[in-house]
């Protein structure tokens, strides 16, 4: 896996440089303290990965990153984390915040190799975080908004979803406030995964591994009763085999 390192901070190049080399399945091609200077290489090289620094005087990362037609799988290394929602929201593999531990590191660019390699998809920044019906197992969490801001949500910790007129209800486990958000279903569903969600009722998405009990037409989540639709049985039952 081909890639260049863009940061206006020398050290921080020698860092992901050593980092990488302890990588067998990585190599660096370029390393670049001006983003601009990195255009050529991008351009004619096969480079698979671009590790970006996002606070830069020549260019702002995000900025840069955004202008590259045909992009390649890019991750942000930076100090400031104010800027994960806007990175995420322009596909980016991973946001690591310096300093970056190598154990970090490492988990960002598994899950590089991984979308790359995978046979059933192109591999492009488009496909990292899906926003239709291919989102996958490696998939840990989603953003939503919520008011004025956009709230990170843990997929494991989603009980359920609830619709209510023209806004959803996502209740998290450990919270008593559930997240209110204007997302309709079909927007929710295409955020999820579908081997861990499913809609059960015209009212309700459940994540199954919160299931405690079904009960006929209905199902157990700590003590909240949720129906199962008569046209989602087929679908539900099916999923969990039975």
């Amino acid at each position: 896996m081909n890639c260049i390192l863009i940061d206006d901070e020398p050290l921080a190049i020698e860092i992901l440089v050593d980092y990488c080399k302890k990588i067998g399945f990585i190599e660096v091609i370029g390393t670049f303290t001006n983003p601009l200077e990195a255009i050529a290489t991008i351009n004619e090289k096969k480079v698979d990965l671009i590790f970006c620094d996002i606070e830069m005087p020549q260019i702002n990362g995000l900025d840069f990153i955004s202008a590259l037609n045909n992009r390649p799988l890019f991750i942000f290394t930076t100090a400031y984390s104010q800027y994960a929602v806007e990175g995420f929201e322009l596909n980016a593999v991973d946001y690591l915040v310096k300093p970056i531990p190598y154990q970090r590191f490492i988990k960002a660019v598994l899950r590089a190799k991984e979308i790359l390699t995978r046979k059933d998809l192109p591999a492009t920044a488009a496909n990292v975080f899906p926003s239709n019906g291919d989102a996958n197992e490696s998939q840990k969490f989603i953003f939503v908004k919520s008011e004025h801001e956009s709230v990170k949500i843990n997929l494991d910790d989603i009980q359920y979803v609830q619709g209510l007129k023209d806004y959803l209800k996502i209740h998290v486990v450990g919270s008593n406030k559930a997240i209110l958000t204007l997302l309709s279903f079909k927007d929710i569903l295409e955020k999820l995964p579908q081997n861990q969600f499913v809609r059960v009722h015209k009212s309700f998405v459940v994540n199954v591994d919160f299931i405690k009990t079904i009960q006929r037409n209905r199902i157990v989540i700590d003590d909240i009763r949720i129906p199962i639709g008569e046209s989602h049985k087929t679908q539900f039952f099916s999923m969990l085999g039975l």
